[in-house]
C-alpha cells in the first residue's frame, strides 16, 4: 500500500542494459548499443548523469554478454590518465576522472534476455526493500529538464509507484505501454488504473504512452516473480504494474519537454542532431554547416 507522507528518499537507480540491440546491427555485433555515441559521449552516460543530478548515486547496471565496455567507461583508466597528464590535456583528464566518480556503480548480469520485467527483477537483491528508479536507455530526456526530480517528489508525496508518460500519435501507440488514467489534483498528474502493453490503436485506452522513467517500490519484485511471460514470450514490466494498479492506482507524471527516442536508427540520428545543435561549444558551427548542407541538397 502507499506510504504517503513518509518522505521515503530514493537513492538507487537501475539501468537495464542487457539487450542485443538488433536494430543497430552490424554496429552492435561487438559493441553494446548503450555505448553508441550521442555526439561525443555514449548514450548510457546521459542516463547516468541524469540520475546523479537527481541525487541518485547508488547505480546498478543490468548487463549481459559483450557489455564489458559499459563497465570500462565508468571505471578508472590509469594508462589513459597518464597519457593525458603528460600531454597537458587537463580538461580531458578531468572529464575521464569525473566519469569514474559520478557515483557508486554496480553490475549484475541478466543471463537470459526475457524482457524488461525480468531485467528489473535482477535488481532485487541489490535494491532490497528500498524504493528505486529505473531509467531506460532508449529514452534521452532533455538534460535541462528536471523531470526525474519531479517524479521523485511525487513519489515522496504519494508513496505509490510513479511512471513517466507522454502523448504519442495514434500510429505509434502499438509501440508502447499505454495507460488508463484519471487526472489528479496537480499539473500533469494522473491516477493510473490500468496499463496495456503495445495495444492496437483501436484497443488503446488513451494515447498516453509510458516512456522510460519509473520510480518503483520493492513490492514490484514479488509481483514480477509471479508474472507469467506476456507479449513476445517476455516478462513485461507493464504487466506487473498493471497488477499493482488494480490494487491501488499508481501515479503518472506527464512529460512535455524534449525527448529523444533511441529505439531505432532514425531516432538515434535525430538525437545526435538535436543534442549537437544544443551544445554551446559546437552548436552554432554545426547548425551553420547543416544549413549549408541542406541548401546544397535542395539545389542539387
Amino acid at each position: 500500500m502507499g506510504d504517503a507522507g513518509t518522505g521515503r528518499r530514493v537513492v538507487k537507480a537501475v539501468f537495464p542494459a542487457a539487450g542485443y540491440g538488433t536494430r543497430f546491427l552490424p554496429a552492435t555485433k561487438a559493441q553494446p548499443k548503450e555505448t553508441l555515441p550521442i555526439v561525443d559521449r555514449p548514450a548510457i552516460q546521459y542516463m547516468v548523469e541524469e540520475a546523479v543530478r537527481a541525487g541518485l548515486d547508488d547505480l546498478l547496471v543490468i548487463t549481459g554478454r559483450n557489455k564489458q565496455p559499459i563497465e570500462d567507461h565508468f571505471d578508472r583508466n590509469p594508462e589513459l590518465e597518464d597519457v593525458l597528464r603528460e600531454k597537458g590535456k587537463h580538461e580531458e583528464l578531468e572529464e575521464v576522472v569525473r566519469l569514474a566518480e559520478l557515483g557508486v556503480v554496480h553490475y549484475v548480469r541478466q543471463a537470459e534476455q526475457l524482457g524488461l520485467g525480468h531485467a528489473v527483477l535482477q535488481a532485487r537483491q541489490h535494491v532490497g526493500e528500498q524504493p528505486f528508479a529505473v531509467l531506460l536507455g532508449d529514452d534521452i530526456i532533455d538534460p535541462h529538464e528536471k523531470f526525474l526530480e519531479r517524479m521523485l517528489d511525487v513519489f515522496e508525496e504519494t508513496g505509490r509507484p510513479v511512471v513517466a508518460v507522454m502523448p504519442v500519435p495514434d500510429e505509434q501507440v502499438a509501440s508502447y505501454g499505454i495507460v488508463t488514467t484519471h487526472p489528479r489534483d496537480g499539473d500533469g498528474l494522473h491516477d493510473v488504473s490500468d496499463l496495456v502493453e503495445k495495444p492496437s490503436p483501436s484497443e488503446a485506452p488513451s494515447n498516453l504512452a509510458i516512456i522510460g522513467r519509473y520510480i518503483l517500490t520493492h513490492e514490484v519484485f514479488e509481483v514480477l516473480a509471479d508474472t507469467p511471460p506476456g507479449r513476445g514470450g517476455e516478462i513485461q514490466l507493464t504487466d506487473a504494474l498493471r497488477t499493482m494498479a488494480r490494487d491501488e492506482p499508481i501515479v503518472a507524471v506527464e512529460y512535455t519537454g524534449a525527448r529523444h527516442d533511441m529505439g531505432d536508427t532514425l531516432g538515434f540520428l535525430k538525437a545526435n542532431v538535436a543534442l549537437a545543435a544544443d551544445r554551446p561549444d559546437i552548436g552554432e558551427r554545426f547548425l551553420g554547416w547543416l544549413e549549408g548542407f541542406l541548401e546544397e541538397r535542395r539545389t542539387s
